[in-house]
């Protein structure tokens, strides 16, 4: 899978980690899921604007460097899920996987955790949804497909611009513009319904592909558009500043009184409702943009509906490593 105009990936150190749960439940309005998975903490992708970098001073790690080097695999990913949805007292509702960091990141394809929990997933017909910006998400087609055509999976793909420079300036790694809108093509070929997410928008540097963006998504066969303003939470807030005025210094001091407005004077707001839209006259300019252009090119801002009914708990011990088979079981 060519990924055009990729950044060459700084030596990255992936440590264990050992999880209690991988289930996480959430309790805010701003968002569509209510439980998330996250095989991974830190990100090789290095996308600046990523809000979970703060996360990594949690660990006493940098949200800079450390956060695309020094990452972290749930590598009994497996054996936890299986155990949480095998437990008497599990209720099933859907799930989705890649909220915080990417769950196709590079180290994906060598570790497989991802496809090793979608395995299990798909065996126990339990809904779930992918979040990413990778092109590696075709690899699991085998499993998602089927999946999609019993209703109980869906996928978005992050697209923030159809502008190479720029994409290779705040999401050095992750894969090329066009190399995403060809997987949204890829997916919803293969009957997966798929939307494009338009996040973060950030002024003055990708808002103006905000009708771009969804065209060529729309071409390509997404069925629904999202989108999120820019978030500056934490630590991120240093790291952004500090790579728009290396990379963008004729535009910075714009961008960030725009945010400001956005914001409500300041450059965080990290209430609830607001903080992933924003609030005044240019929030509203954006939202009335999205809307027409969601309009015009035939799509839905609502998410896919997924199927709870299915779900039957797991089958003791492990399955097979690639998924052989999982086809014929889901139906």
């Amino acid at each position: 899978m060519a990924e055009d105009h990729v950044a060459p990936s700084p030596a990255t150190q992936v440590a264990d980690e050992i999880a209690r749960r991988l289930i996480t439940s959430n309790q805010s309005p701003d968002v569509f899921f209510e439980r998330s998975i996250n095989p991974y903490r830190g990100c090789e992708h290095g996308c600046v604007y990523c809000y979970a970098r703060p996360y990594h001073a949690y660990m006493d790690l940098s949200p800079g460097l450390d956060f695309e080097t020094r990452l972290f695999a749930k590598r009994n990913a497996g054996e936890c899920l299986r155990r949480e949805l095998a437990a008497r007292s599990y209720r099933c509702e859907p799930v989705c996987i890649g909220t915080a960091t990417d769950c196709y990141q590079p180290i994906e394809r060598g570790l497989r955790i991802t496809r090793e929990i979608i395995q299990i997933l798909a065996e126990c017909r339990h809904p779930f949804s992918l979040i990413t910006k990778s092109a590696l998400v075709e690899r699991d087609l085998d499993l998602i497909a089927p999946a999609a055509a019993a209703g109980t999976a869906a996928v978005y793909v992050t697209v923030t611009c159809l502008d190479p420079a720029l994409a290779r300036a705040w999401e050095p790694r992750a894969a090329a513009p066009w190399r995403r809108i060809e997987a949204i093509r890829r997916l919803a070929e293969a009957g997966v319904p798929v939307g494009v997410m338009v996040a973060p928008i950030a002024p003055f540097l990708n808002d103006t592909d905000i009708e771009a963006v969804i065209e060529a998504a729309a071409r390509a066969g997404a069925r629904s558009a999202h989108y999120t303003m820019l978030r500056l939470p934490n630590e991120l807030l240093e790291v952004f500043t500090d790579w728009l005025r290396e990379r963008f210094p004729d535009r910075a001091e714009r961008v960030m009184a725009r945010i400001r407005d956005l914001r409500g004077g300041r450059l965080n707001d990290p209430s609830f409702h607001g903080r992933m839209r924003g609030e005044g006259i240019w929030a509203d300019l954006i939202a009335r943009r999205f809307s027409i252009a969601v309009k015009r090119h035939g799509l839905v801002t609502g998410r896919a509906n997924l199927r709870t009914d299915l779900f039957v708990p797991p089958r003791p011990g492990p399955e097979s490593a690639d998924g052989d088979g999982l086809q014929a079981s889901l139906f």
